[in-house]
């Protein structure tokens, strides 16, 4: 376990090897889960202002259910998730020519139409970000789901990319350069190590 100020994270974080093979998985986590997106709650008002410029690109079942249901919707065990269809995908999802899911919010975004790219939570997939009820403290995991994110597992082995340095975007994006300059300091530690004991 690795401890910077109140946010605890699990050794896999920069142990394990990861990068996103979207030809062969296809995107599935904007399909694949037990809700939609979670949302802080500060995502709610960045994701109110985002629909109207994605709303052309959703496809008619996800406009009716945002128009039903709300741009998103209260879970009881995962609190504020963007809404899903029928099969699973979230509303906010874009199939593309090859058939992977992609968010309409980033493509927006990449256009330079909005100035958030898209949850946090999917930014920063197969990490997951849990918080005590508690206290302040934070748990950060590693969690790619078997098989859908095999090929990612066995991608990033091969590049011999960490977790982390992939998501490296997202890290900072939630936790700030500082956070991500001591993480680095403690992985490259951690790799010191494990080279010494060959």
């Amino acid at each position: 376990m690795i401890v910077i100020d109140n946010i605890y994270i699990s050794d896999e974080v920069v142990e394990e090897q990861f990068v996103c093979d979207l030809h062969k998985c296809k995107g599935g986590c904007c399909i694949d889960g037990d809700a939609g997106a979670p949302l802080t709650n500060e995502e709610l008002e960045e994701v109110n202002a985002a629909t109207e410029h994605v709303k052309h690109l959703l496809n008619d079942e996800a406009v009716q259910i945002i128009e039903q249901e709300g741009k998103y919707v209260y879970d009881r065990e995962f609190g504020w998730v963007t809404p899903t269809m029928r099969n699973g995908m979230c509303v906010y999802g874009l199939v593309d020519e090859n058939g992977i899911v992609k968010c309409s919010f980033e493509q927006v975004y990449n256009e330079g139409k909005i100035k958030w790219k898209k949850p946090i939570s999917c930014h920063l997939y197969p990490i997951k970000i849990s918080k005590s009820k508690n206290t302040d403290q934070e748990y950060v995991n590693y969690e790619p789901r078997d098989p859908m994110c095999n090929p990612g597992c066995a991608l990033g082995q091969k590049l011999k990319v960490p977790a982390f340095v992939f998501l490296k975007e997202a890290v900072i994006r939630k936790y700030g350069e500082d956070f991500y300059e001591v993480l680095t300091q403690i992985a490259d530690q951690y790799y010191d190590s494990k080279e010494a004991n060959k």
